[in-house]
């Protein structure tokens, strides 16, 4: 073991990460509160900074899967298709078989420069969680209850207020709802099969409403660019025994590394086309 991964490994390094990580996140929260009196002044301007904000902290995240866990990320994508990232707005639609499938997202993010701004339909209850959950509050992210009788106006009226957002980003989407387990996988099968639906393999039976709703409420008249990435995408692990934990997934413990192999399709969202809520 080199210098570095017995740094890696011991547990004064793992504490001091996590101060760096609270205390930084904690005094950007604190910053971007007093960023509120722009908003009725200069919108956009608190939009932009509030965008660099949440950066720095992000992007502390990705290292640690990039950099401390050596994960390796490898994006298969068709070449014409692959100068347009983060060039345009879009809707990127991920499966969810891990619990650090987010951070593979925000990966993808930072290569094309939208980690700052990107975007992420999420659970209220996270709104309320320091740091991560503060952040995204000022980022406008979209937050619900998963009660579609309670969550339509806000939702709706939030994706709206995203269309004149001044910085191009990325909208990531779980079509799944949730994480795949082995019961969750038979519970949706057996809601298909009583649906006359095709039954799948490897995912969930896709919520869709989340989808059709933000792809009606962001794409606007403008004429701005909009498209979908249709994310599919497996991760390995070196180890023989499978990690439910972040921080084992992350390999803070054991210094596991990931292989994670995405393949990313591109739709482009035309003003024609049309989606039945």
């Amino acid at each position: 073991m080199d210098i570095v991964g017995f740094l890696k490994s011991q547990f004064i390094c793992h504490l001091l990460i996590c101060y760096i990580f609270i205390v930084s996140g904690l005094i950007i929260n604190f910053i971007q509160l007093f960023t509120l009196i722009l908003w009725p002044i200069n919108k956009q301007l608190f939009r932009r900074i509030n965008c660099r904000l949440a950066y720095c902290i992000s992007s502390q995240m990705v290292m640690l899967l990039e950099w401390w866990s050596g994960t390796d990320c490898t994006l298969y994508t068709d070449p014409e298709s692959y100068h347009k990232y983060g060039k345009e707005n879009a809707i990127v639609i991920l499966n969810h078989n891990f619990e650090i499938d987010f951070l593979c997202g925000w990966n993808f993010c930072e290569r094309f420069g939208v980690l700052g701004s990107s975007k992420v339909l999420a659970k209220k209850e996270l709104s309320y969680m320091p740091i991560i959950g503060w952040m995204w509050y000022f980022l406008e992210i979209v937050f619900c209850k998963r009660k579609w009788e309670e969550d339509r106006k806000t939702v709706v009226q939030k994706l709206l207020n995203l269309r004149d957002y001044p910085e191009n980003f990325w909208f990531l989407i779980h079509c799944e709802g949730t994480r795949f387990t082995e019961q969750k996988h038979q519970i949706s099968m057996q809601v298909a099969e009583a649906k006359g639906l095709p039954k799948l393999k490897y995912h969930l039976l896709p919520r869709t409403k989340g989808f059709a709703v933000t792809v009606q409420c962001l794409r606007n008249d403008g004429g701005l660019g909009w498209s979908t990435l249709l994310r599919d995408g497996a991760a390995a692990q070196q180890s023989s025994g499978a990690k439910s934990q972040v921080w084992d997934q992350l390999g803070v413990r054991e210094l596991l590394s990931h292989f994670l192999s995405s393949f990313l399709t591109r739709v482009q969202l035309s003003l024609s086309q049309a989606v039945v809520l």
